[in-house]
């Protein structure tokens, strides 16, 4: 049987196919993310949960609110407030810098352009980071690997800015979407995420989770 044949395989009395149960499922982990990001230090932390739970589904695990706040409290530690907290505040800063830049001082054009560079950058290994395995215990390490992602697969990295801005534009545009954003920011990076490994592989590189 053929994988599109498998896709579109109905139970007896199964009114929408697996493809919409996964979406429907990626709306209520987004939502669950959502409560989680409430407190902000927690966001990354939230995001990376919401990967893992939807990476998951590859080995027919449940992607659901249960499996996905079950994960988020066993994986909740010290690191994670870490990362929330310096996150916070490289976003912060941003946001300062965009501030003065926008004052009229000299300068300004360049200026702004060179953070708004740096902030996009920073951005897109942020949450490279967070859909990493390696960001479930070791914060440094998703974060090392998300940097030679981004550097490696430029095409991801854009399809993660496109993912950010098209959130942020349905959040614009209505302020209750916003609440659904994660879910589909979440399964965008985790696919961008599983899509870098491929090359890796047909370069012959050591796949995630092969001794090197």
């Amino acid at each position: 049987m053929s994988a599109v044949s498998r896709a579109q395989t109905r139970e007896p009395g199964e009114v929408f196919g697996p493809r919409m149960t996964l979406f429907a499922d990626m709306l209520s982990v987004g939502l669950a993310t959502a409560a989680a990001c409430l407190p902000l230090l927690t966001a990354p932390a939230a995001l990376s949960t919401a990967c893992a739970v939807l990476r998951g589904v590859r080995e027919d695990q449940p992607a659901t609110a249960g499996r996905y706040f079950a994960l988020l409290r066993r994986r909740l530690r010290v690191g994670d407030l870490v990362a929330g907290l310096v996150a916070l505040a490289g976003a912060l800063l941003l946001a300062a810098d965009l501030a003065l830049a926008g004052a009229g001082l000299p300068g300004a054009p360049v200026f702004a352009a060179t953070a708004a560079a740096i902030g996009a950058c920073a951005t897109v290994i942020a949450l490279r980071a967070c859909a990493r395995p390696e960001s479930l215990t070791d914060w440094p390490a998703a974060l090392r690997e998300a940097a030679r992602d981004a550097a490696r697969d430029l095409g991801g990295s854009a399809l993660v800015l496109l993912a950010v801005a098209t959130a942020a534009v349905c959040a614009w545009m209505l302020v209750p979407l916003a609440f659904l954003a994660p879910g589909p920011l979440a399964l965008a990076l985790t696919a961008v995420d599983i899509r870098s490994a491929r090359p890796a592989a047909a370069y012959g590189e050591p796949q995630r989770g092969s001794p090197a």
